[in-house]
């Protein structure tokens, strides 16, 4: 369980991110397209996990709109923007952004992916959204950068998580 903050607020999450060095659980995440996703889909390439409350909101959506700006310069990447936002407003973000370096991901049916990836937060205002997070997997789906965002209002560490990737 990690202690996080929303406004200065406390918070917790359901439980912890996967470490460094293991292998990244599988899941089952919805697409913009109504298509179901898992981690096998992205076989061979490697992963920023962008994992935040809802796109309706300004450091979220700014998240989304570094990762895709950061994107194309990235090589063999797929940046996956999760939240548990339906994908119909995925899909309107994205497309109100010209965003189309990232792919949108949702978990707005079960939750499942928060509570197996430990980020749901638990308590106050956002509780049963997922915490922000940016996981970045190598080819193999092994963890090797995390990042628990400590204030969900606070944009997370961008240049840590890509020169993960250099």
């Amino acid at each position: 369980m990690a202690s996080i903050t929303l406004g200065g607020q406390s918070a917790e999450t359901s439980g912890s991110l996967p470490n460094t060095g293991s292998t990244a659980p599988d899941f089952s995440l919805v697409a913009t397209d109504l298509s179901t996703k898992s981690l096998s889909h992205y076989n061979g390439s490697r992963k920023i996990l962008n994992i935040f409350p809802s796109v309706d909101t300004g450091i979220c959506a700014a998240s989304a709109r570094k990762f895709n700006e950061e994107a194309s310069k990235l090589d063999n990447t797929k940046i996956l923007c999760i939240s548990r936002d339906l994908p119909f407003a995925q899909k309107r973000f994205c497309a109100a952004e010209g965003l189309d370096n990232v792919e949108m991901l949702s978990d707005f049916k079960e939750g499942r992916f928060g509570k197996e990836y430990g980020l749901t937060i638990t308590n106050g205002a956002f509780e049963g959204l997922h915490s922000r997070v940016v996981l970045v997997l190598d080819t193999n789906d092994m963890v090797i950068y995390s990042e628990q965002v400590p204030e969900i209002g606070q944009e997370p560490d961008y240049q840590s998580a890509l020169n993960a990737l250099r």
